[in-house]
């Protein structure tokens, strides 16, 4: 079986071939049953049987196609292929029999019995179903009888959920596991004894050191993706104490969802799976009505946002995606993901410099964008408060280009990736968001483009962010550098940001400020002892702190709002609208004029007071 894995094209062929042979089986097989195994002659001879196989096998297989039956792992298939393989056989076989009662044909078949229909249809799901199940059982019947210990870690999973139960199945279909699973844990009552493909839920989490010095485990697997980080923090300390130092952890929802979990999606905890973040709940039939079939462009693409945002949407299958960045390397190399992960994605990448109106408009004008997700932006404050011009030209003047760009070649939305640091702003960056944002006020309404403005607070892992940071100076032995023992940031996961900014892009009318929950701030001291003690040292003992002090711009606290704005709910809890006042649009490009002509004039501190004054409204 192994040479089906060489190419998507040879398995198809494979189950095509087999599908083939199956169904007309399963019409002569219908027929010897009906008949007690003697056909009569009226059938052999009239060819009904050879007619109405070929009758079948026209219309299975492109319901079997259509319902992705050829585009499978076989390795792991589960309940969702059967389900697909009994919608694809019910519709197939209902269309048959209306084919057949309306067709020229219909001669052939008066006096068929019914019931040899009914048996065909049966015998179809039964035989097709059991070639797709073939080669797990294989797979499960030869691994159950073979586990071996041998060369791999005794491993405790926590969780016995679905996700639980996909990775147990996928470490004993496999051969080179490095997993050997001895338990599961789970805080279900109703799951206690009760086993999974062999495997025995043990006990609670809190149960853990017991379980793990009475047993020898030497490795944790957390499957518990749709949790509370707290949980999954007490399994992590509860598995520190007991000795164990590797553990593995199943991607969270938002990154597993339309697809099976396997041993091969674990990875090592990190700190973002400790932080306090709550679940991501969409409304994901209208994210997808929001970005099918659309020409999507998203500027800023190759950095850790407008990635992000590449991956999400090429998973709603826009018609185009328009990758937009002035970093080749980076532009090349999320083109070449979204390409080899998305075939069918049409992905056009695009080397440009936001602040390049000529080529901006050339963009537009050949591409003809329906959405616009303006993620360039310069945002590193420390960098910014030394060169304020470039963040000017970049974050305001690139906005204005791209948002004007988008109005005028009649984009349905635009959606400008604002921050938390546009609310009572003390940097240059930051009075350069809010900037951004009472750009995107002022042209709402203007045109047929509806300007939307999101705002958030720091991405985990995002590139320059503090976790990358600590995790560089940890690795070289410290010392670990907070600059302030009462500083706190709110934080949230890049694919969570992403898919809140594109249902709130979706569900947004147009002049909104929308700002995402970002739930519980964190103080920076914690997480920098939290990132020491995740990487096996003690805090102040092995690896030390030291503080150094707030950076130009940086505030002790983020805010999401200011006091004048207040919010509004949404149908999405984790979306707020803030309340704004309307700024008049000839005082906002009166205020880029002025600032334009002091940089060109190398007054940057005069430009700066322009933009500080613009925002004190």
């Amino acid at each position: 079986m192994s040479f089906l894995k060489r190419t998507p094209s040879t398995r198809l062929l494979f189950f095509l071939f087999f599908d083939v042979i199956l169904i007309s089986l399963s019409i002569y097989i219908s027929f010897l049953l009906r008949f007690d195994g003697i056909v009569p002659a009226e059938y052999l001879d009239g060819k009904e049987i050879q007619k109405l196989a070929v009758w079948a096998i026209a219309f299975c297989l492109p319901m079997f196609y259509f319902f992705r039956l050829y585009s499978f792992s076989w390795s792991y298939v589960s309940t969702q292929e059967l389900v697909s393989l009994f919608k694809a056989t019910t519709i197939a076989f209902s269309f048959l029999g209306i084919a057949i009662f309306f067709s020229n044909e219909f001669h052939f078949f008066v006096g068929l019995p019914r019931s040899v229909f009914i048996i065909s249809y049966f015998l179809v799901f039964a035989l097709c179903g059991g070639l797709r199940l073939s080669k797990r059982i294989y797979l499960v019947a030869l691994g159950g009888g073979k586990r071996t210990e041998k060369g791999k870690e005794r491993t405790l999973i926590v969780g016995a959920g679905d996700a639980g139960e996909q990775i147990i199945r996928s470490i004993m279909s496999s051969g080179v596991s490095p997993y050997f699973p001895v338990g599961i844990v789970d805080d279900n009552e109703i799951k206690q004894g009760v086993s999974i493909h062999g495997l025995r839920v043990m006990g609670k989490i809190d149960d853990i050191p017991t379980i793990v010095s009475e047993n020898g485990i030497n490795q944790l697997v957390i499957a518990l993706p749709s949790v509370g980080s707290k949980r999954i923090r007490e399994a992590v300390e509860l598995a520190r104490k007991a000795g164990i130092s590797k553990i593995k952890i199943a991607p969270p929802l938002s990154e597993i969802i339309g697809k099976d979990v396997s041993f091969k999606n674990l990875a090592n905890v990190e700190i973002e799976d400790l932080l306090g973040r709550e679940e991501v709940f969409l409304d994901t039939k209208q994210t997808e009505s929001f970005i099918n079939g659309r020409v999507v462009l998203i500027t800023g693409a190759a950095g850790s946002i407008g990635s992000e945002l590449s991956r999400q949407t090429a998973k709603l299958n826009p018609s185009r995606l328009l990758l937009l960045d002035q970093d080749e390397t980076g532009i090349f190399n999320i083109s070449n993901e979204i390409t080899r992960i998305f075939p069918n994605i049409r992905v056009i990448s695009i080397i440009a410099d936001t602040t390049d109106k000529t080529k901006i408009k050339e963009v537009f004008n050949l591409n003809k964008p329906n959405i616009v997700f303006h993620a360039a932006a310069y945002k590193h404050v420390p960098l910014m408060e030394n060169s304020p011009d470039q963040a000017i030209k970049n974050n305001i003047f690139g906005t204005k280009i791209v948002a004007e760009a988008s109005a005028e070649y009649k984009a349905e939305k635009f959606i400008f990736i604002s921050t938390d640091k546009a609310v009572n702003p003390t940097s240059v960056m930051g009075f350069t968001k809010r900037f951004g944002e009472m750009i995107c006020q002022s042209l709402n309404g203007i045109g047929n483009t509806k300007f939307i403005s999101v705002r958030f607070g720091n991405v985990l892992n995002s590139r320059g962010s503090v976790i990358p940071t600590f995790r560089e100076q940890i690795s070289r032995g410290g010392p670990v550098e907070v600059t302030d023992p009462e500083m706190k940031r709110y934080f949230m996961l890049t694919s969570e940001a992403c898919l809140l900014v594109m249902q709130a892009g979706a569900m947004g009318q147009g002049g909104e400020i929308f700002v995402l929950d970002m739930g519980n701030p964190v103080k920076i001291l914690d997480l920098a002892k939290d990132m020491i003690k995740l990487s096996g040292y003690e805090p102040d003992k092995d690896i030390p702190i030291v503080f150094v002090g707030k950076r130009p711009g940086e505030k002790l606290f983020e805010e999401i709002l200011t006091e004048q704005e207040g919010v509004t709910a949404t149908k999405n809890h984790r979306i707020f609208v803030a309340k704004h006042s309307f700024i008049e649009n000839a005082k906002i490009f009166e205020g880029v004029s002025k600032m334009m002509n002091a940089i060109d004039q190398g007054e940057n501190d005069r430009a700066v007071g322009i933009l500080k004054e613009m925002c004190v409204v």
